[in-house]
């Protein structure tokens, strides 16, 4: 990967001739949307939020902003993502650390977060019931962090494979002031889990494992295979959880983030998660795509 696009590149230069720039750098790797990453690359380089920069947009670049804005513009034209380079990304209105052993939280996953808020109910009378959550692989904590946010009563489970998330979730948990309300869970779907719980969130690995290779580099090359790889037809783990549904999730809900054509599956493998003779209540909510980006399910008695 280059170190640096050239010497001169930006050399003397005011932050919005900087911005417009990198933006034309971008622009001609085949990257968009290149105005705006220029602008969060420039702002990064100067150590200043994106906002401020907006406004004072004659603030001039020293050799050494110059030098790092150089090598941030060439890690992204190796299509390392801006959240990766930057650090963090945005979720749900909220800023969220990431880290090599996290998924990239994207705009589809807070599909789960209204969904989980509308199965609840908007009103202030529930809103602050004491829900108790538990989310599933929750890599950098983005869902159960959010939900714990706007449920202020409430209180949740995170649990991931890798200890390195956990940290990274609890470190979020800290920044938006819900870590009293949040335990961390080294664990795999739903082993060693105990309930009952009111809400189960999960974004599990849904790849199929020979897609991996034909994703965005942006995806394939910096998100963890971990949480990619979702066995042959991408539904492995979703398998594991539904084996134990009824047992951690009785009388509440469960939410799970599929890829775009996989929420059919998804209804018949939870169709057969059932108390006796009753089928469970399965539903789907769609993404601001129109793509069914997630599935509920509630066992009825």
């Amino acid at each position: 990967m280059p170190e640096t696009i050239s010497e001169t590149s930006f050399r003397s230069l005011t932050a919005a001739a900087a911005a417009a720039q990198a933006a034309r750098l971008l622009r001609e790797a085949g990257i968009e949307p290149a105005a705006r990453e220029g602008r969060l690359l420039v702002a990064a380089a100067l150590g200043v939020d994106a906002g401020r920069l907006l406004s004072r947009p004659e603030t001039p670049l020293g050799a050494a902003e110059e030098a790092v804005l150089d090598s941030l513009v060439a890690r992204r034209i190796a299509r390392e993502p801006v959240s990766r380079i930057l650090g963090s990304r945005g979720f749900y209105g909220r800023d969220f650390e990431i880290s090599p052993a996290t998924l990239d939280p994207r705009p589809d996953s807070e599909t789960l977060i209204e969904a989980g808020l509308e199965l609840i109910g908007h009103d202030e009378k529930h809103r602050s019931g004491p829900w108790r959550v538990l989310d599933i692989g929750t890599g950098s904590g983005c869902l159960l962090v959010t939900l714990l946010a706007e449920l202020p009563n409430s209180t949740g489970l995170g649990t991931d494979i890798d200890p390195r998330a956990l940290e990274t979730a609890e470190r979020n948990a800290r920044r938006h002031g819900v870590a009293r309300r949040a335990r961390w869970k080294l664990a795999r779907s739903l082993d060693g889990i105990g309930g009952p719980v009111d809400l189960l969130v999960a974004n599990p690995p849904y790849v199929p494992t020979g897609e991996i290779a034909g994703l965005e580099p942006e995806v394939r090359d910096y998100d963890p295979r971990a949480a990619l790889d979702g066995g042959a037809d991408g539904l492995d783990v979703y398998r594991e959880i539904a084996r134990d549904l009824i047992r951690v999730v009785p009388n509440g809900r469960a939410l799970f983030e599929v890829g775009a054509g996989q929420a059919g599956a998804l209804c018949q493998i939870l169709a057969a998660t059932r108390v006796g003779d009753h089928p469970p209540e399965v539903r789907t909510f769609r993404d601001l795509n129109g793509i069914d980006r997630c599935v509920a399910w509630k066992a009825l008695h």
